[in-house]
């Protein structure tokens, strides 16, 4: 008697297509494991990084404005709930692996540092080795997680989180799905956030993007997502060159007005401050570190160990430290 997991695999024989990646198909993990009876092999993947904690601290993690007043702002976790059901859209009109989608969405910035990309780029700026997201992503899931067991993911999901970013030639159309799906979803959002932060307007959206796309976020990625379905085929995965157009010039419109915005982009000068001081203690005195990375640091040394560390903490937590390290605390003679 067959079970739910094989039934589950014979079923994307239809709804998986030529171009997407069977869970049969898969090149399985970095370490072997016996085959779930009920899930199959991705969809292990996406419960698996659901549950981690690296994806719970997400939702104290900045996507681009640090600390706003207000409940209604984008997270790190929100920004990937958005991607995964964008993606998953996408994939399921272009009979893709809807699981494997999932699990790429779901993973691909557990890597993201305190304060969203101004800690990225001041970790960069300050550990020795560099510091990119999207390889630090890879690490949680390889080596972070689980007390430095790893989620031992499979081989798809894997390269699926590391080149999120960048893309590579042997990309799956799954990869290449999220990495499209999260470059709409962030101009979308973020411009949605910044008009209700008040640094613009939504009439002081350029004419082409309100006419071209919509004056509204969900009329915007409506436009975007169907006229990538309509335009893609025989594998490859892309929009209409005008869309196309648009699009460049709707990131470049963000990039001008809202990510590089004196008021929204204020307070980032401080972040370099802060990480790099967390950073310099840490190394001075690793002991501080928390057990977990005890193999990190014989394997590896004090400074990976210590970016680590501070790439996986919440922006509250930073600061938490931070105040603990620098910040002399009350207190009185009796």
């Amino acid at each position: 008697m067959s079970c739910p997991r094989e039934e589950r695999e014979r079923a994307e024989e239809i709804l998986v297509g030529a171009y997407g990646i069977k869970a049969v198909e898969s090149k399985g993990r970095l370490l072997s494991e016996e085959e779930c009876r009920i899930r199959t092999c991705f969809q292990r993947d996406v419960d698996r990084i659901t549950h981690c904690k690296s994806f719970r601290r997400l939702k104290h993690k900045t996507q681009v404005f640090l600390q706003p007043e207000g409940d209604h702002y984008r997270t790190r976790l929100t920004h990937t709930l958005e991607v995964s059901r964008l993606a998953r859209t996408v994939a399921r009109a272009l009979r893709l692996n809807e699981d494997l989608t999932e699990a790429i969405a779901l993973g691909h910035d557990l890597g993201h540092t305190p304060f969203g990309h101004a800690g990225e780029r001041a970790l960069n700026r300050i550990h020795d080795g560099g510091f990119r997201h999207y390889e630090q992503s890879l690490r949680v899931v390889d080596l972070l997680e689980r007390e430095g067991r790893g989620l031992n993911l499979c081989q798809e999901t894997r390269m699926g989180i590391l080149n999120h970013t960048t893309g590579a030639p042997d990309d799956t159309r799954e990869s290449t799905t999220v990495r499209l799906c999260d470059r709409i979803a962030y101009i979308n959002h973020d411009l949605d956030d910044a008009i209700r932060a008040g640094l613009l307007t939504a009439e002081e959206v350029p004419e082409p993007i309100r006419t071209g796309v919509g004056t509204r976020n969900s009329e915007r990625i409506n436009s975007m997502i169907s006229d990538l379905i309509e335009n893609s085929s025989d594998g490859e995965l892309k929009m209409s060159e005008g869309m196309s157009q648009l699009f460049s010039f709707f990131h470049s419109f963000m990039y001008a007005e809202i990510y590089t915005n004196p008021l929204a982009k204020g307070e980032e000068s401080k972040v370099d401050g802060i990480l790099a001081a967390l950073y310099e203690r840490y190394c001075r005195e690793p002991e501080r570190l928390p057990e977990d990375l005890c193999g990190v640091l014989e394997r590896e040394g004090t400074e990976r160990a210590v970016c680590d560390y501070i790439s996986g903490m919440t922006d509250g937590y930073a600061m938490e430290k931070y105040g603990e390290l620098f910040i002399p605390f009350a207190w009185t003679v009796k």
